[in-house]
Protein backbone atom coordinates (compact mmCIF):
# COMPACT_ATOMS: atom_id res chain seq x y z
CA UNK A 1 0.00 0.00 0.00
CA UNK A 2 1.17 3.60 -0.65
CA UNK A 3 -0.12 6.41 1.43
CA UNK A 4 0.89 10.03 -0.52
CA UNK A 5 0.74 12.94 1.68
CA UNK A 6 -0.07 16.92 0.63
CA UNK A 7 0.83 19.48 2.05
CA UNK A 8 1.79 23.01 2.30
CA UNK A 9 3.25 24.87 5.26
CA UNK A 10 1.61 27.28 7.83
CA UNK A 11 2.44 30.53 7.67
CA UNK A 12 5.47 31.89 8.97
CA UNK A 13 7.18 28.58 8.60
CA UNK A 14 10.50 29.09 7.22
CA UNK A 15 10.87 26.21 4.21
CA UNK A 16 14.62 25.62 5.33
CA UNK A 17 13.77 25.04 8.79
CA UNK A 18 11.13 22.51 7.67
CA UNK A 19 13.59 20.49 5.02
CA UNK A 20 15.79 20.20 7.54
CA UNK A 21 13.50 18.44 10.12
CA UNK A 22 12.33 16.38 7.07
CA UNK A 23 15.96 15.39 6.00
CA UNK A 24 17.59 14.71 9.92
CA UNK A 25 14.03 13.83 11.56
CA UNK A 26 11.29 12.83 9.73
CA UNK A 27 12.82 10.70 6.52
CA UNK A 28 15.08 9.09 8.81
CA UNK A 29 12.77 8.05 11.66
CA UNK A 30 9.53 6.89 9.23
CA UNK A 31 12.60 4.73 6.91
CA UNK A 32 13.34 3.09 10.07
CA UNK A 33 9.48 1.66 10.96
CA UNK A 34 9.49 -1.73 10.53
CA UNK A 35 5.98 -1.65 8.60
CA UNK A 36 7.34 0.75 5.88
CA UNK A 37 9.19 -0.01 2.82
CA UNK A 38 10.67 3.11 1.77
CA UNK A 39 9.63 7.09 2.74
CA UNK A 40 10.54 9.65 0.69
CA UNK A 41 9.64 13.64 0.75
CA UNK A 42 9.23 15.89 -2.45
CA UNK A 43 9.01 19.66 -2.95
CA UNK A 44 6.87 20.87 -5.45
CA UNK A 45 8.58 22.94 -8.51
CA UNK A 46 5.32 23.77 -10.56
CA UNK A 47 2.49 21.81 -12.84
CA UNK A 48 3.54 19.87 -15.87
CA UNK A 49 3.18 21.53 -19.14
CA UNK A 50 2.26 24.76 -17.11
CA UNK A 51 4.03 28.29 -15.62
CA UNK A 52 1.39 27.57 -12.53
CA UNK A 53 2.19 26.95 -9.28
CA UNK A 54 1.36 23.70 -7.68
CA UNK A 55 -1.44 23.93 -5.19
CA UNK A 56 0.76 22.14 -2.64
CA UNK A 57 4.65 22.69 -1.72
CA UNK A 58 5.06 19.14 -0.67
CA UNK A 59 4.66 15.98 -1.41
CA UNK A 60 5.33 12.61 0.80
CA UNK A 61 4.94 9.00 -0.41
CA UNK A 62 4.94 6.30 1.94
CA UNK A 63 4.90 2.53 1.18
CA UNK A 64 4.17 0.75 3.71
CA UNK A 65 4.01 -3.37 4.35
CA UNK A 66 0.69 -3.35 5.91
CA UNK A 67 -1.84 -0.54 6.97
CA UNK A 68 -2.75 -2.31 10.59
CA UNK A 69 0.92 -2.85 11.17
CA UNK A 70 2.27 0.86 10.37
CA UNK A 71 -0.73 2.30 12.61
CA UNK A 72 0.34 0.45 15.35
CA UNK A 73 4.34 1.49 14.41
CA UNK A 74 3.16 5.50 14.26
CA UNK A 75 1.17 4.77 17.40
CA UNK A 76 4.45 4.68 19.70
CA UNK A 77 5.16 7.86 21.69
CA UNK A 78 8.59 8.38 20.33
CA UNK A 79 6.44 8.47 16.27
CA UNK A 80 3.67 10.52 17.68
CA UNK A 81 6.67 12.84 19.30
CA UNK A 82 8.12 13.11 15.56
CA UNK A 83 4.19 13.58 14.46
CA UNK A 84 4.07 16.33 16.97
CA UNK A 85 6.77 18.38 15.17
CA UNK A 86 5.63 17.64 12.05
CA UNK A 87 2.15 18.96 12.57
CA UNK A 88 3.75 22.31 13.79
CA UNK A 89 4.72 22.78 9.38
CA UNK A 90 2.63 20.83 7.84
CA UNK A 91 -0.90 23.13 7.08
CA UNK A 92 -4.14 20.42 7.02
CA UNK A 93 -1.82 17.96 5.41
CA UNK A 94 -4.32 15.36 3.03
CA UNK A 95 -3.45 11.95 4.00
CA UNK A 96 -4.36 9.80 0.77
CA UNK A 97 -4.71 5.89 0.96
CA UNK A 98 -4.18 4.17 -2.68
CA UNK A 99 -4.06 0.56 -3.66
CA UNK A 100 -2.19 -0.61 -7.49
CA UNK A 101 -4.62 -1.51 -10.42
Amino acid sequence: MRILVLFNLKPGVDPAEYERFARETDIPGVNGLSSVIDFTVHRATGLFGSDAPSPYQYAEVIDVTNLDHFIADVSTDAVQAVAARFAEFADDPKFILTEDL
